[in-house]
């Protein structure tokens, strides 16, 4: 449960920012924002995605238990996610 509440707060949590994004894709920016999530550190996604974005402290905490969770994924569960990321990355290149 614990994790589809993380799931859940992560796509509200999207939603906010694309909706306040503004001269930027809302897909570049997700899918921006769910490479570096699956790949990168906690700093790079502040560095990247959300570099243009004031993040709290308690977002950036929540940011960061996020992103641990998403760590502790079996590799074949997060290597699934990275495959599908490459997927729809893919069909948007041939768009």
């Amino acid at each position: 449960m614990k994790g589809s509440r993380a799931l859940l707060l992560m796509a509200l949590t999207l939603f906010c920012i694309c909706r306040l994004a503004t001269g930027e894709d809302c897909n570049e920016f997700f899918m921006d924002f769910l490479q570096t999530l699956l790949v990168g550190t906690p700093e790079e996604l502040y560095e990247g995605p959300l570099g243009k974005y004031n993040v709290n402290e308690d977002a950036k905490a929540a940011m960061t238990e996020l992103k641990s969770c998403i760590d502790g994924l079996q590799p074949m569960h997060k290597a699934e996610l990275i495959k599908l990321l490459v997927h729809v990355l893919g069909s948007q290149d041939g768009a």
